[in-house]
Parts: C-alpha cells; structure tokens; sequence
C-alpha cells in the first residue's frame, strides 16, 4: 500500500473510514466483532490510516463515542500501527458553558479516553464556526499538539478564504497550523479550483471523503430500479435528504445524465480490464494533491476491494479518457 506525507504523519493512500461503526438511528450497523475484523484486516493489508469523529453512531449524541469505542478495542495491541484522525466539534448543544478552546480541550481528553491511546494522530476541526475565531481553535490546538496529546491537525469542509485564514493565523500567531482539509472529492464530484488552488498554496493535503459518491461508482444503483431501501440514496437512507438538498444538489445523483456518465465509466473501466470502483479510488489516488481517500466500510471483502483498487497504474490516456466522460456531463 502506497503511503503519502499529510504533515509529519505517513499515511497509506487509501483510509478507512469509521462513520459506519456502531450504531445509528436503524440500529446496528457494525458491531464490535465485525469492527474488530474490519480493522485487522485492513492494518494487514498495509491500510494504516483509520479517520473517525467523536459523533459518529448515534450514541455520540449522549455524549458517547460508539465509533471510536470500537476502533479503540479492535485496535488493542495494534495501535503503534494506525494512524488515528478523529474530528471535534467546537461546541456542545447539550452544554453551552462547552464552548471553543475548553471545548475543543474537553473533546480530545474524551476521545482519547474512548479510543484507549495517549496521543491523537491527527484531530480535525469537523466544520467551519463563524462565530469562534481561528485564533482561539488554533491556539487550543497549538496547546494539545505542545502537550503531546495530538501530533497533527487538520479541518474539514473549509473554503479557500478559510484555509487562507488559518494559515495566515497560524503564521502570525506562531501555532500549528492545519496540515489536512477532509473534504468531498470523486470522479464525479470534485471541489471547486479555488478551493484546489488553496490547498496547494498553503501546502495541505486532502483526505478525500465520498470518494464512491455514496456508492454510485460500485454498480450499485442501476437505471430503472429503484435503489435499495436502506441504502444511502435510497429513501430510507439516513443522508438521503441531505444528499438531494445538499452536497451532491448541483447534480441530483440518480438523474438520467448521471446515471449515464457512471454508465460510460464502469463500460471505460471494464474495457481496460478494471472495475468502476477501481475506476474510482485510483483516479483520487492519482492526485498528488490527495493524502488518503477515506472509505468507509461495512465488511472485510470491502477493506480488501478498496485497498486492492488503489494498485491500477493510471495512464495519462486513461486519465484523457476519464475526463472526456465526465466532461460531457457539464
């Protein structure tokens, strides 16, 4: 498994992702034996990189971390071999005394705890707050990276005049500065140039999340057939609603024409010996802007599949190529 510098940390190019681990507003959705599985499997295959967040699983929303539980467990005396990225929020809607840098201070002592480790490999800001200043993140940061509790950290979600504002603060200021921005990133659904350009300037690198566009590029949704109930676009799917109005509104992802450009891929991988989803990850993985594409799983075949996929060599021709299918779509 290739690995990429984010920061002083090397990660491997392909992550894995732990918002399915634990439990959620349809019930179990990865137990612990199979979490355990998962991240055995994937340490074994050379993926090191491990990015959770402090809500995921809907435990979390009782103050309790139920993804970075499991991935505390499963890890036990592997943890030497995994990079740990979780997120923080800057705030607790459950007590608003919890707020910016004793929030953020809180948070990290907290997952610590669930994850059974003494250090955080990398601890991300999960979303942009106008209403706190970068100054007072940064330096709360600065403080736990100084303290040994956390090595790198990172943002998610920012703009580029967002990521121009940290680094400008990091700068004057003399903290640490973001080394990461998490964001969504496919074949399909690619980030503005602004936002491309920002991130080479102040040298970040990108963790790449929905890199599958939630599941459109494995085959899953076929045209004429409705989606499967309890999967992400499907109408029982917990982010069905917010992919429709939100991330993916540009372009509604089960629309004719989107169907069709997936359609032109899996036909375009195939013809070169490959799969859509190795289409998918190795196309990110051929950005030198990206760190590690973030794939989230629900069993070890998965682990396999995406890790196996990052080894397809792109051609500059199969990359011309990729790009004339999803051009005609625009």
């Amino acid at each position: 498994m290739k690995r990429r510098p984010i920061g002083a940390l090397e990660v491997s190019i392909v992550g894995l992702g732990g918002n399915n681990f634990g439990t959620d507003f349809f019930g179990a959705r990865c137990d612990q034996r199979e979490v355990t599985r998962i991240v055995n499997a994937a340490l074994d295959v050379g993926l090191n990189l491990i990015d959770t967040a402090e809500e995921y699983s809907i435990r979390s929303f009782l103050g309790e971390g139920h993804s970075e539980e499991f991935i505390g467990v499963a890890l036990g005396n592997r943890r030497d071999e995994a990079v740990i990225a979780t997120k923080f929020l800057n705030s607790d809607e459950h007590d608003p005394t919890q707020r910016g840098a004793t929030r953020i201070i809180a948070s990290v002592e907290a997952s610590l705890r669930r994850l059974g480790t003494d250090r955080i490999d990398l601890f991300q800001q999960h979303q942009p707050d106008p209403h706190l200043p970068l100054e007072e993140i940064l330096g709360a940061l600065d403080l736990l990276v100084r303290d040994g509790k956390v090595r790198e950290v990172g943002c998610c979600n920012f703009t580029a005049e967002m990521l121009d504002e940290a680094t400008e603060v990091a700068t004057r200021a003399g903290t640490q500065a973001y080394c990461s921005c998490q964001m969504q990133y496919s074949v399909l659904e690619r980030p503005a140039d602004e936002l491309l350009m920002a991130v080479q300037r102040n040298s970040l690198s990108i963790l790449a999340y929905f890199p599958l566009a939630s599941g459109l590029l494995t085959g899953k949704y076929r045209r004429g057939q409705a989606p499967p109930p309890d999967s992400r676009l499907g109408a029982g799917g917990l982010v069905s609603t917010m992919l429709r109005d939100g991330i993916m509104a540009r372009r509604p992802p089960l629309s004719d024409e989107r169907l069709t450009t997936v359609e032109r891929l899996t036909s375009f991988a195939g013809e070169h010996d490959h799969s859509v989803l190795e289409l998918a990850i190795s196309w990110l993985a051929s950005q030198p802007i990206v760190g590690s594409v973030i794939t989230g799983v629900t069993k070890t075949e998965q682990v396999l599949a995406n890790a196996a996929a990052a080894d397809w060599e792109l051609t500059a021709d199969v990359v011309a190529g990729i790009e004339r299918i999803v051009a005609e779509e625009h």
